[in-house]
């Protein structure tokens, strides 16, 4: 499935997946994995740890988190994974990926309420906004990324000015407003509350 991890690669022909869609070796082809119960659950949590690109110490204390949270387990894990910082600032369009986002906040090129900020998994409230540095509104890497993600919308519950490198928390992400991620959150929480 295609996870979109290489950035721009992943929309032209050059993408692995485009390329060749079937496992490595002489039989990739032939072989058919029969995913059942824990397959599906694991394949399902692992799809969703390599797509926010986390650990997976990392990823179980976010479930953790989420279980403890009133509401939907699944959802409330979703929503904290959108409001990453890092994932944030991919969102807005200001990183061609998730790593190049993480990159940029981990250089310190972004600011959230006009502090610097380069801890990626900072969590993003409503009415933050979020706006690339001062010094780093010339930096090449940056506008390339904002001119390469200029044809992606950007989701609902962002606000964003490409032009002065800047966007506003307007609400919680709500599942329905992440339909372009193909996950069962279900299956991650029967996985982990085994």
């Amino acid at each position: 499935m295609k996870l979109f991890l290489k950035g721009e690669r992943c929309h032209t022909e050059k993408c692995a997946i485009e390329k060749r869609n079937f496992a490595p070796g002489q039989h990739g082809k032939d072989r058919k994995p029969k995913l059942v119960g824990y397959g599906l659950q694991l394949r399902e949590k692992q799809k969703a740890r390599r797509y926010y690109q986390l650990l997976e110490g990392q990823f179980r204390n976010l479930y953790e988190k989420a279980l403890v949270k009133k509401g939907v387990t699944g959802e409330n894990m979703l929503n904290t994974l959108e409001r990453r910082l890092d994932n944030t600032v991919y969102r807005m369009g200001f990183g061609t990926s998730r790593a190049q986002a993480r990159q940029l906040v981990r250089h310190g090129h972004i600011n959230v309420n006009g502090r610097r900020v380069d801890i990626p998994s900072f969590e993003v409230k409503p009415n933050d906004v979020i706006e690339v540095r001062e010094k780093s509104k010339k930096n090449p890497t940056i506008l390339h990324a904002r001119d390469a993600t200029a044809h992606a919308p950007s989701p609902n519950w962002l606000e964003v000015d490409r032009e002065n490198l800047r966007a506003r928390v307007l609400a919680q992400p709500k599942r329905e407003d992440l339909v372009q991620i193909q996950l069962n959150e279900q299956l991650i929480v029967e996985l982990y509350s085994k």
